[in-house]
């Protein structure tokens, strides 16, 4: 077994941020010391919290995080930030918003910048989320960094994924467009003591109404995080899909699906990095001017015939 995932066993936290570290940096030895993660897979809770900027999503995990506490959970929070396309580097502010937490051995907070990935997510934090499960969280909690559509792939990570909406979030026809609706497995409207609730709410009733076919009904729940209302009964939503996922044969299917799309992607990135390996090693130049799915297709046949790397 690998030395870091030997330590973790240990419940060594440092080994733990570690081992999150290597992911990130694509290290070489990456694969293998997931392999033994994977090996102390534990049956953490996930979840995922996504929404607009602004709508309050990190306020909403810092008592979310308070609440499972008091039931004696320990929990650990993947934020994802975004990365200047400018500077590289990325404010990691939402530790800044979890302060009250730092000093308490049962909560871990990570911040992880996306590094240009899509999806509202770094590539990265799949595999930090099962890092955090092996090491033995009860709850991982992902925050993403609010892009709208492209955060569609949360739901590739986590078992019950919250929408965080606000009485003003604005057009909220637009919202319905991004496509994120779809993916929600329960919606929050935080700032619930604005003016508009009952105009959101209607409208997400309406969606809910429209996707009555599915086995589970998506909940819809009022928050007030600046006085810590609705936190409990959205935890106990959330608690409710987890049940519902791994009880019913709707869940299991879609855990199946989870389980095949992440094997899909491992294998399309093995692909591509050794593809990019195969370019550089050659010293293939990419011209600026060159038909560029012409020139895909015939560095993938001369990758194929050389047998790769």
């Amino acid at each position: 077994m690998h030395p870091l995932v030997e330590q973790m066993k240990e419940k060594n936290i440092r080994a733990l941020a570690r081992a999150i570290t290597m992911v990130e940096n694509d290290h070489p030895e990456k694969l293998t010391m997931l392999s033994d993660v994977f090996s102390l897979k534990k049956q953490a809770q996930y979840v995922g919290i996504t929404g607009s900027p602004g709508a309050g999503k990190s306020s909403l995990v810092n008592r979310l995080i308070t609440h499972i506490r008091n039931e004696g959970k320990t929990v650990a929070i993947i934020a994802v930030d975004p990365t200047s396309p400018f500077s590289g580097g990325a404010l990691l502010g939402d530790r800044v918003r979890m302060n009250e937490h730092f000093t308490d051995d049962g909560v871990y907070i990570r911040s992880m910048a996306t590094r240009g990935s899509l999806g509202g997510l770094a590539r990265a934090t799949k595999d930090a989320v099962r890092i955090c499960d092996a090491y033995g969280f009860d709850v991982v909690i992902v925050e993403t960094v609010g892009v709208g559509q492209s955060e569609l792939d949360i739901m590739k990570i986590v078992d019950t994924t919250a929408l965080v909406l606000t009485p003003n979030s604005g057009d909220v026809l637009q919202i319905f467009k991004a496509g994120i609706m779809e993916i929600a497995d329960l919606f929050v409207i935080n700032k619930a003591d604005l003016q508009g609730v009952g105009k959101l709410r209607a409208l997400l009733k309406e969606l809910v109404m429209m996707t009555s076919h599915q086995t589970h009904e998506k909940a819809i729940v009022k928050a007030i995080t600046t006085e810590n209302k609705g936190i409990d009964k959205l935890w106990n939503k959330i608690s409710e899909h987890q049940d519902f996922l791994y009880n019913t044969e709707e869940g299991q299917k879609r855990r199946k699906q989870q389980q095949e799309l992440e094997v899909y992607e491992l294998i399309r990135e093995e692909i591509w990095r050794d593809v990019k390996t195969y370019i550089e090693n050659n010293n293939i130049t990419i011209e600026a001017n060159s038909d560029p799915y012409q020139m895909a297709q015939d560095l993938f046949k001369k990758w194929q015939e050389e047998g790769g790397r």
